[in-house]
């Protein structure tokens, strides 16, 4: 199943979009994405509703706006040089263990909503990432039981400002948090819904320029490997994101680099996943 969620911010509808593009409005169901539908054997169960009430259940207006395909995450726990290419293009050593860190949930949002430059921003940077999310609790579960505990995949743009990362002493979280640096979705695709995540081309835009092109086959840790090594740290509740590095061709990695500015057009996606666009205001 494909998952999403329709409606102006703060007041979206849960849905399913279908193979053949309708937007199926699943209210009826009465749970929204949120922790307790995914812990509780949410999408089974959805599944089952649907097949019952697909003659009845009401489509969504063209043209609505897609929000995030799930409620707001207890946490975004991404890993940092996850991909082999990314590290060399950023000049640093492939890592031992993964790098963690987090994004704000208040960052998140809407796939398609305007990218907000941070007030006295000019290192705003791209990230297009395969984004896992979390369907039952994990902690210290083992690589071999850890996709049992994932619920799917979306697309996800791990926006970055990179003086406040990289300049401004502490930790990563500071040039990754701002508002609407996560956009999320189209939609969270189940598990049967992809074919090999191991092995999805990935892209990013900026203003109609392929930047960023790569495949999650370059991944250092894999899936299993980073919720089972994140699993021993927290506890990884339903509906949490992992967000599992980029590729190369990040705007840092441009010699001189590039940053987002006023105006630009950026469009990503990843294979099986759909597409997103933002504009930078």
């Amino acid at each position: 199943m494909k998952l999403i969620r329709i409606g102006n911010p703060g007041e979206e509808r849960p849905g399913l979009l279908l193979d053949n593009g309708k937007r199926i409005d699943t209210s009826g169901f009465g749970s929204d994405y949120d922790e307790a539908f995914f812990g509780g054997d949410g999408i089974n169960r959805l599944k089952d509703w649907y097949q019952a009430n697909s003659d009845k259940a009401p489509e969504f207006p063209e043209g609505a706006r897609f929000g995030p395909p799930i409620c707001r995450p207890s946490k975004i726990v991404c890993i940092g040089l996850n991909f082999s290419d990314h590290a060399e293009e950023s000049g640093m050593d492939i890592p031992e263990e993964p790098i963690v860190f987090f994004k704000a949930s208040s960052s998140f949002c809407g796939p398609n909503d305007d990218l907000i430059i941070p007030r006295n921003s000019t290192k705003t940077d791209w990230e297009v990432e395969l984004a896992v999310v979390i369907g039952k609790k994990a902690s210290y579960v083992s690589k071999e039981n850890a996709l049992s505990h994932v619920a799917g995949y979306a697309l996800h743009n791990d926006y970055s400002e990179r003086e406040y990362q990289l300049e401004r002493g502490g930790q990563w979280v500071k040039g990754k948090s701002c508002d609407t640096f996560a956009p999320f979705g189209p939609f969270l695709a189940t598990q049967d819904e992809i074919n090999d995540v191991n092995n999805l081309d990935m892209w990013l835009k900026v203003n109609g320029e392929t930047v960023q092109k790569g495949n999650t086959s370059k991944l250092i840790f894999d899936i299993p490997h980073v919720v089972s090594y994140l699993s021993q740290f927290m506890s990884l509740l339903p509906g949490d994101i992992i967000s599992t590095g980029t590729p190369p061709g990040v705007g840092l990695g441009f010699d001189p680099p590039r940053y987002i500015k006023k105006g630009d057009q950026i469009e990503l996606g990843i294979d099986g996943l759909g597409s997103s666009r933002q504009m930078a205001v």
